[in-house]
């Protein structure tokens, strides 16, 4: 394996075919291994006598499987120059359910993990959140939308905000037949009545207040959603739920000490003018 890496990290004269030929020789070691798992797992298959032993006959297996899986994903990918499907790629042997995110920025320029869809309202409290799994934001837009009106009625929105990445004008359309203001900025050329919709007092004030969310995001981070700890897609997902609960319990405790402060205040000043 790290023969493999260094060839194909590298360069040289016949690098191709260097690489084909130590990646023939990893997958033939690869295979003899793979034959000889197999055999034990049936060994072991027939020695099983309890619940722990099945529990881990089972992990067994998972890796055996993965093993299969990547001398194909090796074979296919190498030596015979095949483009893998990203829906077939594994990320994580440990955490299979882990999604490669492209961020579109400088540093870093990828994560591993699930993307997060995420709804504040003007006091930055979290109405609605998502795990999203094998989807991008566009396809999000109306079932988002969808649980808020479920939970809080239509009537309770003057105005949504989305990011570029929500950009749709079936949806746009959709929604300001609910909502006052829909504020979705298009992505590429604007036409001449998307810029004047767009340039509108209100509109650039409600996309200006947009911008908020980026804070809100990084105080998410901070509330333990940089990382999860957590095993399992289960164990993720409680994971989020936890940090946006501790995120909204932050900033209502947040406001009712300041509440309190103001009310101690109010009774304080009468007494210092008396002093």
């Amino acid at each position: 394996m790290r023969q493999v890496g260094k060839i194909n990290q590298g360069g040289g004269k016949n690098k191709e075919e260097r690489l084909h030929k130590a990646v023939k020789v990893y997958l033939s070691t690869a295979g003899e291994l793979e034959r000889k798992v197999a055999e034990n797992v049936k060994e072991l298959a027939k020695r099983v006598t309890d619940a722990s032993q099945m529990f881990e006959l089972e992990n067994i297996r998972y890796f055996h499987e993965m093993l299969v899986k990547h001398i194909d994903l090796i074979d296919r990918r190498i030596l015979k120059g095949e483009k893998i499907p990203h829906e077939e790629k594994v990320f994580s042997l440990f955490e299979p359910h882990t999604e490669w995110i492209t961020k579109g920025k400088a540093w870093p320029p990828m994560e591993l993990g699930h993307k997060l869809l995420v709804t504040t309202d003007q006091y930055q409290l979290v109405l609605d959140y998502k795990v999203m799994e094998q989807t991008v934001d566009q396809f999000e837009t109306i079932p988002m939308a969808n649980r808020l009106f479920e939970n809080y009625g239509e009537q309770a929105f003057d105005s949504m905000s989305f990011d570029k990445g929500f950009s749709n004008e079936a949806d746009r359309q959709e929604l300001e037949g609910k909502v006052g203001l829909i504020v979705m900025p298009k992505k590429g050329k604007r036409r001449l009545e998307e810029q004047e919709r767009e340039s509108a007092p209100k509109f650039v004030r409600v996309k200006n207040q947009h911008s908020a969310i980026e804070s809100e995001i990084n105080c998410l981070e901070h509330h333990g959603l940089n990382q999860c700890p957590d095993k399992g897609y289960h164990g993720f997902k409680r994971y989020v739920g936890f940090g946006v609960l501790a995120y909204n319990l932050h900033k209502i405790g947040k406001q009712l000490i300041a509440k309190k402060k103001k009310a101690m205040k109010k009774q304080l000043d009468p007494l210092k003018a008396a002093a």
